[in-house]
């Protein structure tokens, strides 16, 4: 993901798009600490191969006294209910998605799975929704708005849908918080 400081080319932008190539390779994106442990618990119990895609920032909400869990893989997490809107986050975009969604009173979804995608609620939510958002800290291009973008294509529901994540051109120097208010990743921007 972003880096901030390190410089431009530095930040993480393609690896949703290049791992999603891989054959049976699973690909989690962790929202904080907690799901951090348990993706890596999961990951360990998983008999293939597994990417866990953490940012490059806090690690939020962490309690080092609770056990791992495993987690079902390619299954997403409701997080809040509301109407006309989905938001379809990934990884690190939760805590951003979550205030959207309670100013524009949105659902939004803790995707967690780039891959396998959870197919069942994304197939629900186009059915129960005017228009799907996917919000990633990586480039757009073959990530996993894309994904969502394939699995809506080969299931053949025609429903709104706006992908938003890093563009497709460098992101310039600056703080994290910079970086995505320049890719258009802020609340603001979201909203």
């Amino acid at each position: 993901g972003l880096v901030g400081p390190d410089g431009a080319t530095h930040n993480g932008s393609l690896d949703l798009t290049y791992l999603r190539c891989v054959p049976d390779m699973v690909v989690m994106t962790p929202s904080d600490g907690n799901e951090l442990r348990d993706m890596l618990h999961t990951g360990l119990g998983h008999d293939g191969p597994v990417a866990v895609r953490y940012p490059r920032t806090s690690a939020g909400a962490f309690d080092p006294d609770a056990a791992p869990r495993s987690l079902p893989i390619g299954r997403s997490e409701p997080r809040r209910q509301g109407k006309g809107v989905a938001l379809l986050a990934f990884g690190s975009m939760l805590g951003t998605a979550l205030a959207v969604g309670e100013a524009i009173d949105a659902t939004v979804l803790n995707m967690r799975f780039v891959k396998p995608l959870d197919v069942d609620a994304v197939l629900h939510l186009a059915r129960t929704h005017d228009l799907l958002v996917t919000l990633e800290e990586s480039a757009v291009t073959g990530g996993a708005g894309s994904a969502v973008a394939e699995c809506l294509s080969a299931h053949c529901l025609n429903v709104e849908l706006l992908m938003l994540g890093l563009p497709d051109r460098p992101i310039e120097h600056g703080t994290r918080d910079e970086a995505l208010r320049d890719a258009g990743l802020d609340r603001s921007s979201i909203a």
